[in-house]
């Protein structure tokens, strides 16, 4: 029986990762992500979904992050009763992110009506608390390198991915005929080995065909040490008397960055200041990060006591008071917030304050996609001197710096290193979850050094397989 794979999302956009596969009559979701970024992007998660959210049975998650998860409330909402399949660390993480997902929409929404500035009158969020609690209800938790049945003739098995805790790639085992099974891979987003926290990503078996991202796929991370580019900047800046700034994803980024700052400070490579960390979120995924120690290098990484992730003077800024006493500090210190690419959260109230001031200085450590605050102030905020952050222009004289070794996503090198691990390649590779030059770029790479058919994923393209 054939079966037939439609892309929904994260094609040509690094956002909004949805996969229909259709088995017979089945139908099975592989994520199910929000679209993130420019304003278009973001307006697609009011479009009606391409399929009836009822006829789809299964829900198969890669990890957690919101572009992958961050529809699930609303698909719920449209219709979705089916089981949503995860791993422990997945569940767990989903539960932190839908749960704070639906109360920015309340409080973005609360705020548009407040102030008027929106279209829509009133302005409604795209889910509720109470959807957000029927969809964590749905979850099914399923144990690495188990084969799950998940509808007749499919189904499916979970391997490390080594992105963030819970993160997996996809085996599927589809019944062909009676007698042959064919393999579909989906790589989810891919880790590599050169975290201070993670485990690396396992390889697959070898499927059939695979559907693999390529968010970095024309970019290299430093092979450096990254303590190397971050010691001179975090010196620099609190020499100064200043404050630095970390935008960072509440899961797998912000723990990588305290264990980096404690370790660092451990070495005597930089000095023992305050270290805020301004994320309710955050400090409750770190919760979960100890709870998952399957995910994590927890031996080589922590020592004997897990206290040892934190830096001398650590702190959490759990209520909103809390974080605007931060705001208002001026002693040397470095503030970890989010959100990672700057497109709300607390890290916008720090910003806000202490843009305008040569002192401070502000360290992006992950991807910024196209159209974030955080692209923004890499590519342009200096030369066009300010930003607008809640309806204001906020002139931008602090400095603005970048490093890419704390990534969590592999660049083109680890992908195609992981691909060649597998016991088998496969006969045919799609591209999903990149911009559109990144997957040219990586295309060519793969069909020179694999001699694999690639072709690109777009969105509403579908291709059946057997």
């Amino acid at each position: 029986m054939s079966m037939q794979v439609k892309f929904l999302g994260a094609a040509g956009t690094v956002t909004g990762s949805r996969t229909l596969l259709t088995h017979g009559r089945s139908r099975v979701l592989v994520d199910c992500g929000l679209f993130q970024g420019t304003k278009e992007l973001r307006a697609l998660n009011w479009d009606r979904f391409p399929v009836d959210p009822a006829s789809i049975d299964t829900v198969v998650l890669t990890h957690a992050h919101l572009d992958h998860s961050g529809y699930l409330p609303k698909l719920v909402r449209e219709g979705f009763r089916g089981n949503v399949f995860a791993t422990a660390g997945t569940r767990d993480l989903c539960e932190v992110l839908l749960r704070d997902s639906a109360r920015l929409q309340a409080e973005d929404a609360e705020y548009a009506n407040r102030t008027g500035h929106s279209r829509h009158k009133p302005a409604l969020p795209l889910y509720d608390e109470g959807d957000v609690e029927a969809c964590l209800r749905l979850f099914r938790v399923v144990p690495r390198q188990e084969w799950k049945a998940l509808v007749p003739g499919l189904a499916v098995r979970f391997g490390r991915a080594g992105h963030i805790t819970g993160a997996s790639f996809l085996e599927f085992q589809v019944e062909a005929s009676p007698s042959r099974y064919r393999v579909l891979g989906f790589s989810g987003d891919v880790g590599h080995s050169r975290s201070r926290v993670l485990r690396p990503p396992e390889a697959m078996e070898g499927p059939d065909t695979l559907v693999l991202e390529s968010t970095y796929g024309d970019r290299l991370h430093a092979r450096d040490d990254v303590a190397q580019s971050v010691v001179p900047i975090i010196r620099r800046v609190l020499e100064r008397g200043g404050t630095l700034m970390i935008p960072s994803f509440a899961v797998g980024r912000t723990q990588e960055i305290l264990f980096l700052l404690a370790e660092l400070e451990r070495q005597g490579r930089i000095p023992e200041v305050p270290v805020i960390l301004d994320s309710p979120m955050a400090q409750s995924a770190t919760k979960i990060f100890f709870r998952h120690p399957e995910d994590h290098i927890f031996d080589q990484a922590f020592g004997p006591t897990r206290e040892e992730l934190f830096p001398r003077f650590f702190e959490e800024s759990a209520s909103r008071d809390d974080s605007m006493l931060a705001t208002m500090r001026d002693d040397p210190k470095i503030i970890v917030a989010g959100a990672g690419m700057v497109t709300g959260g607390r890290i916008l109230h720090h910003l806000k304050r202490r843009l305008p001031d040569p002192r401070h200085g502000v360290l992006f450590v992950g991807y910024q996609a196209e159209g974030s605050k955080g692209r923004y102030l890499l590519d342009q905020g200096r030369a066009n001197g300010s930003i607008r952050i809640h309806h204001a222009e906020i002139p931008i004289e602090a400095e603005i710096f970048q490093v890419s070794g704390l990534s969590a996503h592999g660049d083109y090198e680890d992908l195609m290193e992981w691909v060649s691990r597998f016991h088998q390649l496969p006969k045919k590779v799609y591209l999903n979850h990149g911009s559109p030059t990144a997957m040219e770029a990586f295309a060519e790479k793969l069909r020179s050094r694999f001699h694999v058919e690639v072709q690109i994923a777009r969105n509403g393209e579908s291709f059946s397989w057997a």
